[in-house]
């Protein structure tokens, strides 16, 4: 096992792990453009609209661990920032590389970021325009500083719009299992909408990131990139796992016994796994023929005398149209009751996956359509993949970072935008606090309110990381209501 400093060494000999390095080239200018006597910079984060009306804020923690804590400026990583970023900038009329700055950093603080970060509680629920992260320096020198770090903290979009969305997800889910009389129990919840994105992001860290907003929300993922990260920054323990899978068929373990050997690759996998769950990737032919005549005929037996559940995945086809016809043969073959609201449900051994074509926009037109033909939702769990992970951006829920006070001459003063081609982004002035009033979160602008009822925290200070979250936290605040109390 690596220990930690071993970890800390990896990291820090990473070449890509170098703060200096990690925002957008032009801010490696901005440290000369600022007014004379500016000696403080405040800015926030928000979303400024979007796609869901509020925000589960989720992901800060990691890159405050991963990037800002402890000592990120080194004699070494100044050297190769400044070799690199003078080289790259301009046409060669000046050195754009705040040399000075960061040595400032590295003799005064002991290349610990002199900044202070306060943020939402992660796994709260804030409605859209509000203030959700603020940053500012804490030392008068480094004013540069604050918005320095922007390109960095404002990745935070990506699992936050993952958690956010994921949460959306599971609201319709839960809606669909009540009005089709079925319990909203954990079990019942947790396993209705599972990872299958790892493949379909850009990067592993993108992987670990979105795939662990979902697991805010949910308890199925096939992205173990997640299970690390939560386990390395939100305290994740393995006797609480979260992400869970189970044994799965694709289709080269199917199609390699062959087209007339289909019926034995199925029989293979319910013998190898005797008891359980196990899911079967089933449309490899003919997926009609698959339900009714293998599993539903010469398979039949096994599966119900099996100590476990059976999952069928058809991959391909109109997801509302297949779903509904799979679920009329396995009924058919296996035999339903009906729950309270007189929906039909298969027995415990068969169920169905639909892991294509999955997303936020098809999960109620699939349930829905299950509904109207008098199928409960509980008949079928989901796997999503590129929906889930990667088909968004940060303008899926407009997030945006930007400057709203600064003192110059020793003056606080009141900065924004208010472009008058998109109202839309006009940004706060001064000193922000979130507060609750009534059954609602807004956002107090200019330094009113009180400092008792600020609901940002300070998370990081100078260097050292303030508050940390657990996953239990998290996903305690993430939880929305159902009528059997919240899930």
């Amino acid at each position: 096992k690596i220990g930690p400093q071993a970890r800390i060494y990896a990291i820090m000999s990473s070449p890509f792990d170098n703060i200096m390095i990690l925002s957008d080239s032009y801010k490696t200018s901005h440290w000369r453009q600022y007014p004379p006597n500016t000696t403080k910079v405040y800015s926030y984060f928000e979303s400024r609209g979007g796609k869901f009306p509020d925000c589960c804020f989720f992901g800060l923690q990691y890159f405050i661990k991963r990037y800002l804590v402890g000592q990120v400026v080194t004699r070494v990583k100044i050297d190769a920032a400044k070799k690199l970023i003078n080289s790259h900038m301009g046409l060669g009329e000046m050195e754009h590389f705040n040399a000075e700055g960061w040595e400032y950093i590295l003799d005064k603080h002991g290349g610990r970021l002199p900044i202070i970060i306060k943020a939402v509680p992660e796994g709260m629920t804030v409605p859209v325009k509000n203030v959700l992260m603020t940053v500012e320096n804490t030392d008068p020198k480094c004013y540069w500083l604050t918005n320095y770090l922007e390109t960095l903290l404002v990745q935070v979009w990506y699992p936050m719009t993952v958690c956010t969305q994921s949460r959306a997800q599971k609201m319709i889910i839960v809606d669909y299992l009540e009005k089709t009389g079925c319990a909203t129990g954990f079990l019942d919840v947790m396993f209705q909408l599972n990872d299958f994105g790892c493949r379909g992001v850009s990067s592993m860290e993108s992987a670990a990131l979105g795939g662990a907003g979902h697991l805010i929300n949910f308890g199925g993922s096939d992205t173990m990139p997640a299970l690390v990260m939560l386990s390395e920054y939100y305290g994740l323990t393995f006797d609480k796992m979260l992400g869970t899978s189970i044994p799965a068929a694709e289709h080269s373990t199917i199609t390699s016994w062959t087209k007339p050997g289909e019926v034995d690759a199925f029989r293979n996998m319910l013998t190898q796994y005797p008891k359980g769950l196990v899911a079967v990737v089933s449309d490899s032919y003919d997926v009609y023929n698959a339900c009714k005549n293998l599993w539903g005929t010469e398979l039949i037996d096994l599966i119900k005398n099996r100590e476990g559940r059976l999952v069928v995945r058809p991959d391909s086809g109109d997801p509302p149209v297949i779903v509904c016809e799979l679920l009329e043969i396995l009924g058919e073959k296996f035999g339903t009751t009906t729950t309270d609201t007189g929906h039909k449900l298969l027995p415990p051994t068969i169920r169905l996956i639909q892991g294509d074509g999955v997303s936020y926009e098809t999960i109620p037109v699939i349930l829905q359509a299950m509904m109207d033909k008098g199928w409960a939702a509980a008949n079928v769990a989901f796997g999503s993949g590129g929906a889930l992970l990667q088909k968004m951006n940060r303008d899926t829920q407009k997030c945006a970072f930007k400057c709203c006070e600064a003192v110059v001459d020793g003056k606080p003063r009141d900065v924004f935008k208010d472009p008058i081609t998109d109202k839309g982004k006009q940004s706060k002035k001064g000193q922000l606090k979130l507060v609750k009033q009534g059954d609602t979160i807004v956002t107090l602008t200019e330094g009113e309110g009180s400092p008792a009822d600020d609901l940002l925290v300070t998370v990081f200070e100078n260097g050292t990381i303030t508050k940390e979250w657990t996953c239990d936290e998290i996903r305690a605040r993430a939880a929305i209501s159902c009528k059997a109390g919240s899930i």
